[in-house]
């Protein structure tokens, strides 16, 4: 698909249509992602509690380097969807190589200084003393991968932008599958413990990151070429203002994770491994909601550059209901099975179970929630709020859950664990109801500001791309009569 097919596809097909197709390979992708930790998780919890734990610690580091690549990612991202909404390849091509390499640059001193530091390192990640030799293996080799784990998000996300969410689907899918088949070879037939685990993420993700690097060069993609590469504050201030939210979202889960982790530590191995588990499961499941956002985000971007503002509106509302929907129906299966999914990774430990069980439960209870922050969330930083959407990413780990997790537990000990996470997210979504009203009243004076333009001009019969109005049975004349109403936009 070239550019200017690409145009009108994001610009006048059904919204939920375009939204369902780009979604369903984000979800894989984020789901295959999480995999990478929960695969870990699964096969080193046959080692013993402390190795599981161990796993627990080191997905804080894991954390940090997704939130980099995040920042990167999804700043390049939002900036390239929009400079493709206004048809300015030449820039686009620019914001994508000098995300790039810059990644991996970053990657490259983050395993130096990673190695170097790797006492201190691991022990700021919340190891105890029995949990530290298996987290220490675990995190040496995977800060080898720091490179190509780094940049592999931001291909990830410069895909996505770009309407192409079925080419990142392939790259992490092969390497998901790959670690998940390495897991148990190196971990028990090679007896390598949870060095085998790090050493087979490692190997899967350089793998991923070399079939997206392949994989711009296919299907009408941005190709990354270092001839590109820009390193001017211009680009890099736009990344960073789009990208921002992603970071404080990221790399205030490692925080976070680190601050449960020195909890929990107080209450033994078990606690931290119940929480690492409950972490893992949530992860999985956070990672889909995320992948539909995801692929909602491409949509905002392109029609919020062309001045579709409708569309973005539309968008939204239909994001909100199937995640609902969706996400209550996860949230009651998981509340009926939680010792099950439990004891799934530990069963051989009943403090394990007992703890995780809980937390998981009350979890659940709240999880429905996220479904408006997360979709906020996106809208505002596709739609160029950073400090609205900064704010929101700031609010449910480090404004909430890391004062409650580091001070509830002093009150009611290991309970303040297990509930900090539910009471952040209720804190989170009473935060977010106005900040979201108010940008989705924004958008709707936006689009009647658009409306009225139109009508003046003498097109404002025209039907919405992509509404019902717009059907599939006229969509050549409704094409001609929807780019006369999308070319006459003013600035918001």
């Amino acid at each position: 698909m070239n550019s200017d097919a690409r145009y009108k596809w994001m610009t006048q097909e059904s919204i939920s249509k375009l939204i369902l197709t780009l979604s369903v390979p984000t979800i894989v992708s984020m789901l295959i992602s999480a995999l990478y930790n929960m695969a870990d998780t699964f096969f080193v919890s046959k080692i013993g509690t402390s190795a599981t734990g161990a796993v627990g610690i080191a997905f804080s580091l894991m954390a940090i380097m997704q939130a980099v690549g995040f920042t990167l990612g999804m700043g390049a991202g939002n900036f390239i969807s929009r400079l493709l909404g206004q048809k300015n390849m030449e820039e686009a091509q620019r914001v994508a190589a000098t995300s790039f390499f810059t990644s991996f640059g970053v990657g490259v001193i983050f395993t130096l200084l990673g190695l170097i530091f790797i006492k201190p390192l691991v022990n700021i990640l919340g190891a105890t003393p029995t949990i530290f030799p298996y987290a220490r293996d675990y995190v040496s080799i995977i800060l080898f991968g720091a490179p190509f784990i780094i940049s592999s998000y931001v291909l990830n996300n410069i895909f996505r932008y770009q309407g192409s969410a079925f080419y990142s689907m392939f790259g992490i899918g092969i390497g998901g599958l790959i670690n998940i088949g390495l897991d148990p070879l190196f971990i028990f037939t090679f007896g390598m413990g949870t060095a085998g685990a790090a050493l087979a993420t490692v190997i899967s993700q350089i793998i991923s990151f070399f079939i997206l690097l392949y994989m711009c060069t296919k299907g009408g993609n941005i190709k990354i070429k270092f001839k590109n590469f820009t390193p001017k504050w211009d680009i890099y201030k736009e990344v960073l203002r789009t990208g921002m939210p992603s970071f404080y979202r990221q790399g205030l889960a490692s925080i976070a994770t680190m601050a449960l982790n020195l909890s929990a530590g107080r209450y033994g191995d078990a606690a931290i491994a119940a929480m690492s588990i409950v972490g893992r499961v949530f992860h999985f499941a956070f990672a889909a909601l995320l992948g539909f956002g995801q692929g909602y985000q491409p949509v905002c971007g392109f029609n919020f550059g062309a001045k579709l503002y409708k569309r973005v509106l539309d968008g939204f509302w239909f994001c909100i209901k199937v995640s609902v929907v969706a996400l209550t129906v996860i949230s009651i299966i998981g509340f009926i099975f939680a010792p099950q999914i439990i004891s799934a990774f530990r069963k051989e430990d009943l403090e394990v179970i007992s703890i995780g069980t809980k937390a998981l439960r009350l979890q659940c209870i709240t999880f429905p929630l996220a479904s408006w922050i997360v979709i906020n969330n996106m809208l505002l930083q596709t739609i160029g709020k950073s400090r609205e959407a900064s704010i929101l990413s700031f609010a449910r780990q480090g404004l909430f859950f890391i004062p409650i997790i580091l001070l509830l537990p002093h009150i009611i000990g290991l309970f303040g664990i297990q509930l900090a996470q539910p009471i952040s997210d209720v804190a989170t979504l009473i935060m977010s109801i106005p900040m979201g009203l108010r940008v989705l009243d924004e958008l709707n004076s936006l689009d009647e500001g658009e409306r009225a333009v139109s009508s003046e001009s003498g097109s404002g019969s025209a039907p919405e791309p992509g509404s019902d109005s717009c059907s599939d049975s006229c969509s050549d004349c409704c094409s001609d009569c929807c780019s006369d109403s999308s070319s006459d936009s003013v600035s918001d």
